[in-house]
């Protein structure tokens, strides 16, 4: 077909991102869907394209409700919320995008904010260079069923102070001086000051968003206000083969190891098939 993109059946976007790259690994493949359509619906598709590094790009724009289908309440949506199909509150614990990455062996997993188009360049931009499955979490904001759901962290005068932007190398400040940061003490993460206490800018934490072990970048994405600042930026991009590239390898093995190389040779090759 000669197009851009197609609409596919709802949650099931991965599935056909998938099918599309394997069948033409020379595309770049960008799968769009909010936080209802692939956390719930499809949420094995969702980690399936994580798990096997498809090399595709996932936009997951979060805004916390079903926005399109008039307000019910979605897999990330907070304990408690009231929605037309949670009118007492939900009971349900919500679900972490992050977590999922991470539990799914994701290698790229970032996130930005609807409201900073200069940083969701950037980090597009990487995940259009990353090899293997980029997910993109964008905390975007449902002026009608769900508003300033994320108004802790876009406020204007909240910003300064509940939002990190990381980047690999660099130690984690942040607040409008650069004076607070983030600090492991033992197997926890804390806010400290610099200047304060003791603590200098060699305290830290420097982001390392390529080490192999999720651990960290877990703890980092998990960091919520008002305690802690929202980690913004990609918090984690680590090398792995992609799934195409080692079906390719696969390929070529079995050509080596293969009895038969052509059809005739098969046709030929006996009186008799065994089949196993």
């Amino acid at each position: 077909m000669n197009t851009y993109g197609f609409h596919t059946v709802h949650g099931r976007g991965p599935a056909v991102a998938t099918g599309v790259k394997l069948a033409n690994p020379k595309l770049s493949v960008w799968e769009v869907q909010g936080d209802g359509d692939a956390l719930a619906i499809g949420g094995n598709h969702f980690i399936h394209a994580l798990r096997r590094n498809i090399d595709i790009n996932i936009l997951l724009f979060n805004n916390e409700i079903y926005g399109l289908t008039k307000g019910q309440y979605s897999p990330t949506s907070q304990m408690g919320k009231v929605t037309k199909s949670t009118p007492f509150g939900a009971v349900e614990r919500p679900f972490h995008a992050a977590e999922l990455v991470m539990g799914a062996q994701g290698t790229y997993y970032a996130r930005t904010i609807d409201t900073n188009p200069k940083l969701m360049t950037e980090i597009f931009v990487k995940a259009a260079k990353h090899v293997g499955t980029s997910m993109v979490e964008i905390l975007q904001n449902c002026v009608i069923f769900n508003d300033k759901t994320h108004g802790a962290i876009t406020a204007r005068e909240n910003r300064d102070d509940f939002q990190l932007h990381i980047e690999h190398g660099k130690p984690m400040l942040f607040g409008k001086d650069k004076n607070k940061g983030i600090k492991l003490n033992g197997l926890k993460l804390e806010v400290v000051t610099v200047g304060e206490n003791g603590i200098t800018e060699k305290d830290i934490l420097v982001h390392d968003a390529h080490t192999e072990d999720p651990t960290l970048h877990l703890m980092l994405a998990r960091l919520t206000p008002p305690k802690f600042p929202m980690i913004l930026g990609v918090i984690r991009e680590v090398k792995a083969k992609a799934y195409y590239q080692m079906m390719e390898e696969e390929f070529e093995m079995s050509k080596t190891r293969a009895k038969y190389h052509t059809m005739d040779e098969l046709l030929h090759g006996g009186e008799t098939w065994e089949v196993k």
